[in-house]
């Protein structure tokens, strides 16, 4: 199966503005091939994935990636998708912006080699060019015909759309341009969303470039849930690659909570396993959906490539430990990712009377009912059963001297903090 085959059967491919040609001619020669994400935050979340990862899919097939990161495109906002106008960034705040989704871009490419990745950031060429030149040298091409049969622009009619954000496709095109000449890039990548922005491209290298210059757009379909709510989005907001954002744990119960009816398709479109093997995983789904093979699979899978092996293990140690309810064994650290939502209590100057500090921390309404629910073993400290209702807790029942886990039933946790 070649390339875009694979990519077919994953569900990958939405649009492209000429499949035959293009077949031909990444079957014939490695060529270069780019995807952008403007900073609009510090960290990507996970929606913004999979155009990237189909970019380092080409990349396993031989071609070269060239990432972008929109400095420019970033300070004036894309229209698509919105129905009225970004708030502008400050220069500082993309800039910072750019830096934190550089680094996290560059954990899932590879930069060494023939095809190695090249990083780029749009503010070098867009950012000195005065409005003269932009003016004479760019927007004489494209049409105000042509941008406003764009249904990004047109939906904004009725609403308003700003000369600023009515330029933006002009400047995306310009970058498909610039990395045209510079590095003879010959396809972008983007999400549906991006159709209007990537044929702007291809319109701007007509006019431009030379008679017979071709070049090519693809773009991924949305991301979407089976039950209509929208994907990449949990209880605490959006999923970010961004540990600090959305810990590593977090990461790895997000995907581990997909219900069956989207898991393989996460697969598909996520992780570069095999056809075979989510196949395999597909049937388990269907046989055995208890075992949760599927879920397993892909949460380590997302979870390796974005944080990296070590924090996979921890993670899968929070989550059997918080499962088995031995609790002991986790460090501070993992206590605060996998506690990180539980609700909290300072023990501050309490002497440590387990009565009191269930009422205090309202783990129990009253002291009648702490000592029913101790006297019915019901609470646990750091996973040991406690049915001493005169118990005190010791300086050992504090874990790394920071933490005590308390848990009333069998999940009601509560985090006593020192």
């Amino acid at each position: 199966m070649d390339l875009l085959q694979d990519l077919a059967w994953r569900g990958l491919i939405y649009q492209q503005t000429d499949e035959e040609s293009l077949k031909d001619l990444i079957g014939k020669e490695s060529i270069s091939l780019y995807c952008g994400a403007d900073p609009t935050a510090d960290s990507l979340h996970i929606g913004h994935l999979v155009p990237f990862l189909t970019l380092r899919r080409f990349q396993q097939h031989g071609h070269r990636p060239i990432v972008l990161v929109g400095g420019a495109t970033g300070l004036i906002g894309d229209p698509s998708g919105k129905s009225e106008e970004r708030n502008l960034q400050t220069l500082e705040a993309v800039q910072e912006n750019v830096k934190g989704i550089q680094k996290q871009l560059a954990a899932i490419f590879d930069f060494d080699g023939q095809n190695g990745a090249v990083m780029v950031n749009n503010y070098d060429w867009a950012g000195s060019m005065d409005i003269v030149t932009f003016l004479r040298d760019i927007g004489k091409h494209i049409g105000v015909n042509y941008m406003l049969a764009k249904d990004t622009i047109a939906s904004r009619l009725e609403t308003g759309i700003s000369f600023t954000e009515f330029t933006y496709t002009i400047l995306q095109a310009m970058d498909f341009n610039h990395l045209y000449e510079n590095f003879n890039c010959k396809l972008q990548v983007g999400g549906s969303d991006q159709w209007g922005n990537i044929t702007s491209g291809l319109e701007l290298i007509r006019k431009m470039q030379p008679e017979g210059s071709k070049v090519f757009g693809l773009t991924i379909p949305l991301v979407t849930k089976a039950d209509g709510t929208k994907f990449g989005k949990t209880e605490g907001g959006a999923v970010w690659l961004d540990a600090k954002k959305t810990t590593p744990y977090e990461f790895y119960q997000f995907w581990i909570n997909s219900a069956d009816a989207d898991v393989v398709k996460y697969l598909k479109y996520f992780t570069f396993l095999s056809h075979e093997e989510i196949e395999g995983l597909e049937k388990s789904v269907q046989e055995e959906p208890h075992l949760r093979l599927a879920q397993k699979a892909l949460a380590e899978e997302m979870t390796r490539l974005i944080h990296g092996q070590d924090s996979l293990q921890q993670a899968i140690k929070i989550t059997e430990a918080l499962f088995s309810g031995d609790v002991r064994s986790l460090t501070a650290s993992e206590i605060q990712q996998g506690f990180k939502d539980v609700p909290s209590f300072n023990a501050g100057d309490t002497d440590g009377n387990l009565v009191d500090l269930l009422v205090a921390a309202k783990i129990s309404p009253s002291k009648r009912q702490a000592r029913e629910d101790i006297t019915n073993g019901a609470i646990t400290v750091n996973g040991e059963r406690i049915t001493d209702t005169s118990y005190v807790l010791q300086e050992t029942d504090r874990i790394e001297g920071q933490f005590t886990i308390i848990r009333r039933g069998k999940k009601k946790y509560s985090l006593i903090k020192y």
